[in-house]
Formats: structure tokens, sequence, C-alpha cells
């Protein structure tokens, strides 16, 4: 919690607390007062019975805030709270007898004998205890919104740091193997090897350096999507191994970026039927407040079950979409029959690049 709330704070109670004093002060001056006093004596009185209810009142709420809540009620010690405050609300009315006797020696507290200042004694120490008690519950509201926030921060720093491991992960076998298809086609069509190579250059910039803002254009996230499906198709000699559509307008809307790519990357991980066609389908649709991402594959028995389908990128993608769309969003993974089905549906006001 920041400094300045938690000044407002203290601020806050010691000004209704002083508000409540002060009425006790008129009506105790109202009652008491003697006929004949004159007005020095009867603000010496106020200050006398001010004195009487603030001193201690702060040498409680202070000993108990600073000292008994981090030594004993955040460690759990009860009882030791307990004995403790006892004997601290105590020294604190002793102490603010002595520091009232100083201030104002004809009012000593001890004139009639160890009785009378034994009660007033007392009386000190329940105020102590009574003010040291809404101590530990302000400390204690600091100290668990201060836990929450540093939870709450540690928990998005985690969940940062996996997200920028799934984003600078390149999935090596992809890279390999597309490598290794780039240098067998250069020696039949240099001119499209080159047209691929300049593909994956693409695709490791965007990786590289795209995804580190919050926000990115569609089209980019789109054009990611294509040259990666461009390369996949290298791998196979089915012509329509891939169905790649794209419906409505793209124009300059943004997007969080890496939203699609794990379940793309995941369709083709998790694809073995590289000689039918349309074994990978995957359909996008964007309309004025909804975009929807379907996308199917072809896979074979002992393939694994849509719980287990992207391990670490769909666990992570849901925890996104939690946060960046809540109740906006909708998540599915299916299987049916020999085809895997994830299909994720956006519903949003969308954000353009201008804007």
């Amino acid at each position: 919690m920041r400094r300045s709330i938690i000044a407002l704070l203290h601020v806050g109670y010691w000004f209704l607390y002083g508000l409540l004093w002060a009425l006790v002060i008129l009506l105790v001056a109202a009652a008491t007062r003697p006929a004949n006093t004159t007005p020095l004596q009867t603000w010496r009185f106020i200050y006398f019975i001010g004195a009487f209810g603030i001193i201690p009142a702060i040498l409680g709420f202070y000993t108990f805030y600073t000292w008994l809540f981090p030594q004993f009620l955040q460690r759990g010690k009860i009882l030791a709270l307990f004995l403790v405050g006892l004997a601290a609300a105590i020294g604190c009315g002793v102490l603010s007898a002595a520091i009232i006797s100083v201030l104002f020696p004809d009012f000593s507290f001890f004139n009639d004998g160890l009785n009378s200042g034994s009660v007033i004694t007392t009386m000190l120490a329940i105020t102590a205890v009574l003010n040291g008690s809404v101590g530990l519950v302000i400390k204690g509201f600091i100290s668990w919104y201060n836990e929450t926030k540093l939870k709450e921060i540690l928990s998005q720093k985690n969940f940062e740091m996996e997200l920028a491991l799934v984003k600078s992960q390149i999935n090596p076998h992809f890279l390999f193997n597309t490598l290794n298809n780039i240098d067998v086609l250069i020696g039949k069509d240099a001119v499209r090897a080159s047209l691929y190579l300049n593909k994956l250059s693409d695709i490791m910039r965007f990786m590289l350096y795209e995804t580190k803002t919050e926000k990115i254009p569609l089209s980019k996230e789109l054009a990611y999507i294509e040259k990666y499906i461009d390369l996949q198709r290298i791998r196979t000699a089915t012509p329509n191994y891939v169905e790649y559509i794209v419906v409505g307008e793209v124009h300059d809307r943004l997007i969080e970026p890496m939203l699609f790519i794990p379940l793309v990357e995941n369709a083709f991980k998790h694809s073995a039927m590289r000689e039918k066609e349309n074994a990978v389908q995957i359909h996008i649709t964007i309309a004025d407040n909804q975009l929807i991402f379907d996308c199917t594959n072809k896979y074979k028995e002992g393939a694994q079950d849509p719980q287990e389908y992207g391990g670490l990128g769909i666990a992570l993608i849901q925890k996104r979409l939690l946060a960046l769309y809540p109740k906006k969003h909708q998540l599915e993974i299916s299987k049916n029959g020999d085809t895997y089905q994830v299909k994720l549906t956006l519903n949003q006001t969308w954000k353009s690049a201008a804007s």
C-alpha cells in the first residue's frame, strides 16, 4: 500500500478520534466546571482532559501497531500477544500518568494515595488497549493488502515469464525441418527456395520483435499464420494439405500477440496425416464485434486427448483469455472421430491502430 494511503488512514482515524474526544471534553467541562473559575482555569482543565484521552491513545496505538503486531500477531503467537499486550497497556497507562503529572502538577493523580492513582492508571491503560486494538486492526488490514498485492504481482510476473518463454520459443523440429526442406529445394528451384527462406526470416523477426508489445495489428498475426502455413506446405506433396480461409475485413484492428499461433502450431504438430487433403483446416471469421477462430486437424489413433492437446500453450492461452477477455470468450476443444477441433470465439469491441 502506498505511504500516502497509509498516512491518510492514520490521519483519518485520529481526526475521528479527536472529534469524539472533543465531544467528551465538552460534556465533562459542562458538567464539572465550578461556577467561579476563570477562563484560564477552564482552558487548563480542558487541556488536562484532552491529555488524559490523547496521550495513552497515542502510546497504546503505536505500541500495538509497530511492536506487538509484527512480533506476535503476525507470527501467530496469540497467547503471547494477549499477555504482552496486557503488560504493554499497563505500561502505557503508567507512562501516561507520569507524563500528565509532569505537564499538570496541580492535577497529580497520586495526591490522594495509591488507590486513586491505580484507578486513574487503569482508566489510562484501558484507553491505551482500546486504541491499541484499533492499531492492530489497521496494521492487519495494511499487511493483508500488501500481501495480496504482492501475490498478484508475483502471479503476474510468473505469467509474464511463462508467456515470454512461449513467445521466445521457435519449435526446433519445425525450424530444422524447414531449413532442410529449403536446402533440398535450393538445388531444384532456387527462386522458390529464396522465397521460403524470406518467409522463415519474417517469422523469426516476428517472434523476436513484434510480440514484445501488448497489442499488434491483426494483419500481422494473420500474416504470420499464413507464412507459417506456407512453410508447412513444403513438407508435403499433397497440394491441398492445408485449408486456410479468412472471412471479413481486417482493416487496422489490433489484437494481443500470440493468441492464435500456439493453436495453429499444435494443429500441425498433432496432424500425422500429411497425405490427406484438408488435413488441417483453419477458418477465421471477422465481424464488427466478434472474431471466430476455428481450427481442425486430422489425427491418427493413439494421438493425445483434447485435454492434453497443446500442453503449455493451451494452458497459457486459457490464462491469457481469462485475463484479457473475462466473460467475453469461449474456447472449445473437442474430439470427433478422427478430428480435433479448437474453436475460439472472442466477443469484443475492436480497437484500431489509429485509436
